[in-house]
């Protein structure tokens, strides 16, 4: 079977590829303001109590990814840590979020352009939003297609320009403050909402930070088009949890003090639902400008990076055999995987512009969006695990209790509220602030039930009929690895199956 393009792209280009599936633009401008209604002007804490919890996670799926690149990543980590099944079923989960990334930002761009093309133009409809989620999708299919040296080295231009954007606004507005400059917002003295005071606010707020660091792992996929995939995908990881993670503490310090930490429990419904374009306008037209580039920029390197996931993902699945084997088939130009591009420009179509027609494109983004973070959290959750297993079974002799077991077990317990958050299940003790989901924001949450389902509907198929597919998914492909001046040939090790420890 053909393969993907080897040393295709280095790390700055795969750090960029976790980093634009982060979108930090979008996530500091969207995700992260939902967390002010808890967390008040503590907010700052929260994120930086967010950034500790999925440290230890990124961790986790570092340390698997130094010994098993694969573009399978998460999948091929689970079902050597674990079990085959197990890869299996967090892979059919993992290939649904990575599909639906694209019509979710696509949405948002749609909408946020016709908006903001109607607030300076009342003639131009915002039934238009159509037109440039139609136009993004078509772009970001072309530029997965041309092959991942195109599509990374977007991702790198497109990610380089919101991160310069909202650092410099963020220091402006801390310049600016002076001596409103108030360093109390990463305590509790603030974290002043109604019902959520102290502590539990600031634990509450950082639920929905968490979902701001969604997309760390994301350069992981790209193991087998990687140089010295065993190093740089490791890095990459923690490269983009760290250095976003940072953006995130300093941005939303700056909204705080800028704001005023003690109303910022009303932050999020500031401007109309959009509160860092109000601060931008306040500011001036030239950094509005800027803060809008920025946002829609984040959301074509986002979908870039996301459409870059799914294809690997279907790819490795695909030559697995538990996926259909037309998914592994490459383009022989720029070795991209042909038929996963074509369906991910099908899928990310009719859904962006079906959800989005008969609702709105502001309920279809929160309906995909439910659907998605139902599942990736618990993918997060077992990769966790997995480098638990993994150093347990096979490199028991390397295994050290603090970095392989106990970083897991933090990582997992992070994310059991996030999970409960996202699907809506109230009642649980200690986490009084989820609210159970409306509809129709239930439809995302049940359709990704029912492809669950499936999967293991699939798993029981596969395990009667091709069993060999199954384990398949736990063998990594071979991949040679460039020789290191002065190594020997029986010193270079190769990407194969992962050595078990002898009985």
């Amino acid at each position: 079977m053909a393969q993907l393009e080897r040393n295709a792209v280095g790390l700055r280009e795969v750090a960029f590829q976790s980093i634009c599936c982060m979108a930090p633009a979008a996530a500091i401008a969207a995700s992260i303001p939902f967390g002010s209604p808890l967390a008040g002007g503590a907010l700052p804490l929260a994120v930086v109590f967010a950034f500790i919890g999925i440290f230890f996670t990124a961790s986790s799926i570092g340390q698997l990814a130094a010994h098993i690149p694969s573009a399978g990543s998460v999948a091929t980590y689970s079902a050597v840590g674990l079990r085959p099944w197990v890869g299996f079923l967090v892979g059919w989960a993992y290939a649904a979020v990575e599909i639906l990334i694209v019509p979710l930002v696509m949405l948002q761009l749609g909408y946020t352009v016709a908006g903001e093309w109607n607030s300076e133009n009342s003639s131009f409809s915002t039934g238009n939003w159509w037109i440039f989620t139609t136009l993004g999708i078509l772009l970001v299919g072309f530029l997965v297609y041309r092959g991942v040296r195109t599509s990374a080295r977007t991702g790198v231009i497109l990610g380089a320009i919101e991160i310069v954007v909202f650092l410099l606004f963020g220091l402006y507005l801390i310049v600016k403050a002076g001596g409103n400059n108030d360093l109390a917002v990463f305590s509790t003295k603030y974290a002043n909402a109604e019902g959520f005071t102290g502590w539990s606010g600031v634990i509450a707020g950082s639920v929905f930070c968490l979902l701001a660091f969604a997309g760390f792992e994301a350069a992981a996929p790209l193991a087998e088009e990687t140089e010295n995939p065993k190093k740089n995908i490791p890095k990459a990881v923690m490269i983009a949890t760290v250095s976003i993670g940072a953006l995130y503490a300093l941005t939303t310090y700056a909204a705080a003090i800028t704001f005023g930490p003690d109303k910022f429990k009303d932050f999020a419904a500031y401007n109309n639902g959009a509160p860092w374009n109000g601060l931008a306008k306040g500011v001036g037209t030239i950094f509005w400008l800027l803060v809008l580039f920025a946002i829609i920029n984040s959301t074509i390197a986002n979908a870039n990076g996301g459409a870059n996931v799914f294809t690997r993902t279907a790819y490795a699945f695909g030559r697995a055999g538990v996926f259909p084997g037309k998914l592994a088939e490459l383009d022989p130009k720029y070795k991209s995987p042909r038929n996963a591009v074509l369906l991910q420009l099908a899928v990310g179509l009719a859904l962006a512009l079906g959800l989005g027609s008969k609702y709105t494109p502001q309920t279809a983004f929160g309906i995909v969006a439910t659907g998605l973070v139902v599942a990736i959290v618990p993918v997060y959750m077992i990769a966790n695990l997995a480098c638990i297993g993994y150093f347990s079974k096979h490199r028991r002799e390397e295994r050290r209790p603090l970095l392989h077991i106990i970083v897991p077990i933090v990582g997992f317990l992070f994310l059991i509220p996030g999970f409960f958050n996202a699907a809506g299940i109230t009642g649980v003790p200690g986490l009084k602030f989820i609210v159970a989901l409306s509809s129709p924001l239930t439809l995302g949450a049940y359709a990704m039930g029912v492809w669950i389902l499936l999967g293991f509907v699939a798993l029981a198929y596969l395990n009667k009929n091709k069993p060999e597919a199954i384990k398949a998914v736990a063998t990594p492909p071979i991949v040679s690895i460039p020789k290191v001046k002065g190594e020997t040939s029986r010193s270079r090790t190769s990407l194969t199956s992962p050595p078990r420890t002898p009985p």
